[in-house]
């Protein structure tokens, strides 16, 4: 693309944005997705959350400059390759945070805008200082999903139930945790070069407490089916029993995939571009919206 705007774009890691279909949950799971207004809002939320997400990776990228460019693949990236110069990249995040936080105030309820503040401002405090203490940066992590939750929750004006907040928050600290464990094994005796925090991180107990949580979020999605009540009113939570073989199978594969420490990619980009992955969450989604809007 001409100019600066290719380069932008490209620090904004759109393909990373498919974590901001949380947003979405919500919605799906009150039973509000074939409503067009809300359907709407729920997209507005989706998109905002990109922005700021994506002002978030512009920051993290500011911030890591020197690390990214002894990384043998985050060095491609645009600020570290100097295909984006820094007050270019500097200039395009203050005006896509201003836009972003402008535009929550206009179109959706206060509570989302300032929940938008708090996913940015945590982050800001992750970058800056949280990142470097082990365990609290996967927990800083996972609370960003948690907040994506509740903004696309508030965004439409809809309910949600402990069971997903449980769910979502164990998911996101295994995969948070996952993506510890493949920068140990792929940075190996330079892992204090690339991330700080790494040299703390002790890979046997990474293992560990990621296997645990793996397990915790099966059970906690088990126990949401049996004794979980709907956000909505027309499915149960135990009609998405079938799901579970689908939950177990993905959390496997993803334990898999942070192994390939020989890819430079993080587990996140191994995740979009693998076949039985996508394909069992393609079965999950589908079942899902079969038992919630089809039944």
């Amino acid at each position: 693309m001409i100019g600066p705007i290719g380069p932008i774009i490209q620090a904004m890691r759109p393909h990373q944005w498919v974590k901001n279909l949380f947003v979405v949950a919500p919605l799906v799971f009150a039973e509000q997705a074939l409503d067009a207004a809300h359907l709407v809002h729920a997209a507005a939320a989706f998109l905002v959350f990109s922005v700021l997400s994506g002002c978030v990776y512009i920051l993290n990228d500011l911030v890591d400059v020197e690390n990214d460019r002894l990384h043998p693949t985050k060095r491609f990236r645009p600020i570290a390759s100097g295909a984006l110069p820094i007050m270019t990249a500097r200039t395009a995040l203050a005006v896509a945070l201003v836009g972003s936080i402008v535009a929550s105030f206009i179109a959706f309820p206060t509570a989302f805008a300032a929940i938008g503040l708090a996913y940015f401002t945590l982050n800001v405090a992750y970058s800056f200082a949280l990142k470097h203490v082990p365990f609290v940066d996967v927990a800083c992590i996972a609370s960003g999903f948690i907040l994506r939750l509740i903004g696309g929750a508030v965004a439409v004006s809809v309910p949600i139930t402990p069971w997903i907040f449980g769910c979502t928050f164990l998911l996101a600290l295994t995969l948070a945790l996952g993506k510890r464990k493949h920068e140990i094994l792929q940075a190996g005796e330079k892992k204090g070069e690339q991330r700080r925090v790494l040299e703390r991180y002790d890979l046997g107990h990474v293992k560990l407490a990621m296997v645990g949580l793996a397990v915790a979020t099966v059970l906690c999605y088990v126990a949401y089916t049996i004794f979980g009540s709907a956000a909505g009113r027309l499915f149960h939570p135990r009609d998405l029993a079938w799901t579970i073989p689908c939950v177990i199978f993905g959390l496997f594969r993803f334990v898999q995939l942070t192994d390939r420490a020989e890819d430079g990619r993080s587990p996140t980009d191994l995740m979009l571009r693998d076949g039985p992955f996508l394909a069992n969450l393609g079965v999950w989604s589908v079942v899902v919206l079969i038992v919630i809007y089809v039944r």
